[in-house]
């Protein structure tokens, strides 16, 4: 069960997962009337769900990849609000068994939320790609891809690429010269079962 917070800290997160974007405090009030307090504020930042930095005399928030599972977990059992009409009620229902699918998928919300407006880390990732690569297939190492993915966690980048490479149009491998890797490589690889993978290629789709 996801730990509970107030109903302005969890639209914080909520929306900061759907916008895909950092979102400063005066425009989360003005447009879509949340109110982080410094008490609430203090409380994600400290769970490490949330980041917020100054830029002059604002606050601007950025929700983390641990805010983002906290986002999954708590909107498979999300409550109806008590007086939702029924086409609301219906509305949630659909919602919470949509997300629960989806985790049991293992597929990341932040995959589906990917959008030409805010691109997610799938199209980071294919871009780097196509950028560094010849031509579709050819395989590029992840060391070179990884810098390239506007400083994301590695963990949350794993995911991502095993989630493509279960689509059959991405591929992982080791590479075929063991001796010639260097540290950056052995720090990018990705590890399927006892196997480091070194390198992605990419089909076009």
């Amino acid at each position: 069960m996801a730990e509970r917070y107030g109903t302005h800290e969890q639209a914080t997160l909520l929306l900061l997962l759907v916008e895909g974007r950092d979102i400063p405090n005066a425009e989360m009030k003005n447009d879509y009337g949340i109110e982080l307090t410094p008490a609430g504020r203090a409380k994600l930042n400290k769970a490490g769900l949330l980041v917020t930095r100054k830029e002059g005399r604002r606050l601007v928030h950025s929700i983390t990849p641990d805010g983002e599972r906290w986002c999954e977990e708590a909107l498979s059992v999300i409550e109806t609000p008590p007086r939702a009409n029924a086409l609301a009620r219906v509305g949630f229902e659909w919602l919470r068994s949509i997300v629960r699918y989806l985790r049991a998928q293992n597929i990341r919300l932040r995959q589906i939320l990917d959008t030409e407006e805010h691109p997610g880390l799938e199209t980071l990732i294919r871009n780097a790609y196509t950028e560094l690569s010849d031509e579709p297939q050819d395989w590029v190492r992840l060391a070179m891809l990884r810098p390239k993915l506007n400083g994301a966690d590695k963990d949350e980048v794993d995911e991502v690429l095993l989630a493509m490479s279960r689509t059959g149009l991405v591929h992982l491998a080791q590479s075929a010269n063991l001796k010639a890797l260097t540290p950056a490589d052995h720090a990018a690889a990705i590890r399927i079962g006892s196997e480091d993978k070194h390198l992605v290629a990419i089909e076009e789709s």
